[in-house]
């Protein structure tokens, strides 16, 4: 039985961070995985360009964590989005920043983020397992890990670095909850975040505003009373089965949770213009069609919002595009500025959790020490990553908490797992 200080099972982004530190700090460290490659969720983040931090400020970064966020204080404290950035540009990738404070490599390539965190695995002598897939572990002193080929590992600490449950493609399939619930952890409800939306409204199931993007609008989910309970400025796109784009997939955690309270249908609503005032764009329209009277109404409204969406809001309001400007009513043009301040619909669905790019859910934080990552329930065992009950939005949130809370679990081990041999 090969023995060794640590073993981080996972190798996304939490996992190798995670083999990286405990190998910094001295430990004989074992990474395995079960796919044939090391850090494939990392190869296709941020559209194959590896959005690997954010650089806002840390309050700021941890607002965007809406999933148990403030969590990660004591973690950000050892290791954080800025030490992150040094990390990287220490390892000789250069980093860049764009909207929003998204933090990309210059490369533009998600591939040199992976191969500079695996040629520092290589230069710290760490063994590295691939198509290598865990049958059990049995905790005791030291830990046993016993892969499905039957060979066994015997190791002081175990960190879990195996991720959730979307984006199974990748390898993260759920696998680690079971072995968390045998060292006796509790499991939250897991369920899908950042993922798409379904709607049965009419003009989705029958298509004709699929592929229609709106650019910086203000979407918001309403509660069963019709109080917003999140608003969100970003693009949004409507797609064959409902909803989609930036603005949803922030929005969408919000109308998930509306679902697990049983509700079977949730309303959203768009602000096409956000930074107008109904009243002023009804005086203003108003106004610009008395101007120009002869004009057809459509070439009055022109690019007040895409053209697609404005036909498709003139129809909603019974107003024929090519009409004269004279003959609109000034009740037609209020309901119509009212549309595109305030266009309601509802969804009444999501993706599954395998289409969604985050897993809300987890195992429970409250069962975790926040600055070391460890175990309360048992001794050596650490977890860092997705496998939490800890989830952000796009843009570089959850790579950061993968990675603060994988160095973090990374040292903690390696110091625990030291001190026992």
């Amino acid at each position: 039985m090969s023995s060794y200080h640590v073993t981080v099972i996972g190798g996304g982004p939490s996992g190798l961070m995670a083999a990286i530190a405990a190998a910094e700090n001295g430990a004989n460290t074992l990474l395995i995985d079960k796919g044939d490659k090391l850090g494939k969720k990392l190869a296709i983040s941020g559209g194959g360009r590896c959005n690997v931090t954010n650089r806002l400020p840390q309050e700021e970064v941890i607002k965007h964590i809406p999933g148990n966020g403030r969590f990660l204080y004591s973690a950000f404290s050892v290791f954080n989005n800025y030490d992150i950035i040094d990390f990287f540009e220490g390892l000789g990738v250069a980093l860049k920043e764009e909207d929003h404070g998204r933090m990309f490599p210059v490369s533009n390539s998600a591939k040199s983020v992976v191969n500079a965190l695996l040629n520092r695995l290589k230069e710290l002598n760490v063994t590295i397992k691939t198509n290598c897939p865990v049958a059990a572990i049995h905790y005791g002193e030291p830990h046993t890990v016993i892969l499905k080929t039957k060979e066994k590992i015997a190791t002081n600490a175990v960190i879990l670095a195996v991720g959730g449950k979307a984006v199974p493609h990748t390898g993260s399939t759920g696998d680690g909850y079971s072995w968390a619930k045998m060292a006796g952890h509790t499991v939250t409800e897991l369920y899908p975040t950042e993922v798409p939306l379904l709607s049965n409204e009419g003009y989705i199931k029958n298509k004709s505003l699929q592929g229609l993007a709106l650019r910086d609008v203000a979407l918001s989910v309403l509660n069963q009373k019709g109080k917003t309970i999140i608003t969100h400025q970003m693009d949004m796109l409507f797609t064959h089965f409902g909803v989609s784009g930036p603005a949803v997939l922030r929005c969408s955690q919000y109308v998930v949770k509306e679902f697990m309270k049983g509700n079977k249908s949730v309303t959203m609503t768009i602000d096409a213009l956000p930074n107008d005032n109904e009243q002023k764009l009804i005086e203003t329209y108003t106004t610009m069609l008395e101007e120009n009277a002869k004009k057809s109404v459509k070439n009055v409204l022109k690019g007040i919002v895409p053209e697609r969406y404005l036909e498709f809001l003139f129809s909603r309001n019974e107003i024929d595009s090519n009409e004269k400007a004279a003959n609109i009513s000034r009740e037609k043009i209020r309901n119509l500025i009212s549309d595109v301040k305030n266009f309601q619909f509802t969804v009444n669905g999501s993706l599954p959790i395998e289409k969604a790019f985050v897993t809300g859910g987890g195992v429970s934080i409250k069962e975790v020490v926040p600055n070391t990552m460890q175990s309360k329930m048992m001794h050596g065992l650490y977890f860092c990553g997705e496998i939490l009950d800890i989830h952000g939005y796009t843009g570089g949130y959850n790579i950061t908490s993968a990675m603060v809370t994988g160095r973090v679990a990374g040292m903690n081990a390696a110091w625990e797992a030291i001190a026992i041999d």
